[in-house]
C-alpha cells in the first residue's frame, strides 16, 4: 500500500558547466546533509537542480554559501512497493480525484519499496487520497 506525504524540495537554477553537479553534491555532503531525491537536467546552457535532502535547511544554507539562490516549495512523497502496478493505483486515485499530476521523478532501486515525488494541482488533497 503507498503511503504520502507532504514534504518540501529546494530547486535552484546555475549556469550549467563540466564540474558542477560535483561542485554542488560535495557543499551539500560538506555540510552533512544526505541527498534523498534528486532530479537535475539541462536546457538552454543552465543547469536545474530540483531536491529533497535530511535536512533542507542545511543544505539551502551550504548553497547560499556558494551564492545560489534557492527556492523551496512542497511536493508528495509517495513510498510504494515495487511491484508491477503500483504506480498505477496511484495515478487513478489522483486521476478519479481530479488531482492533476504537473510532473514526478523516483527511482524503485532494487529494494521493496520505491518513492516517487509528485508535484501536483492540490498537494494536500493528494495526501488524503493517496493514504486512503
Amino acid at each position: 500500500m503507498a503511503k504520502a506525504r507532504r514534504v518540501k524540495q529546494l530547486s535552484f537554477t546555475m549556469p550549467n558547466k563540466v564540474g558542477l553537479l560535483a561542485e554542488v553534491s560535495s557543499a551539500i555532503s560538506g555540510a552533512g546533509v544526505n541527498i534523498t531525491s534528486i532530479w537535475a537536467y539541462e536546457v538552454d546552457g543552465n543547469a536545474n537542480f530540483v531536491l529533497i535532502a535530511d535536512s533542507n535547511a542545511k543544505a539551502k544554507r551550504a548553497l547560499a554559501k556558494m551564492g545560489i539562490e534557492v527556492k523551496e516549495e512542497d511536493v508528495v512523497s509517495v513510498e510504494m512497493p515495487n511491484k508491477p502496478g503500483e504506480l498505477e493505483k496511484v495515478a487513478k486515485k489522483l486521476s478519479d480525484a481530479g488531482i492533476n499530476v504537473n510532473y514526478l521523478y523516483g527511482t524503485t532501486g532494487s529494494g521493496k519499496s520505491c518513492v516517487c515525488i509528485f508535484k501536483t494541482s492540490d498537494n494536500a488533497k493528494a495526501v488524503r487520497v493517496i493514504n486512503r
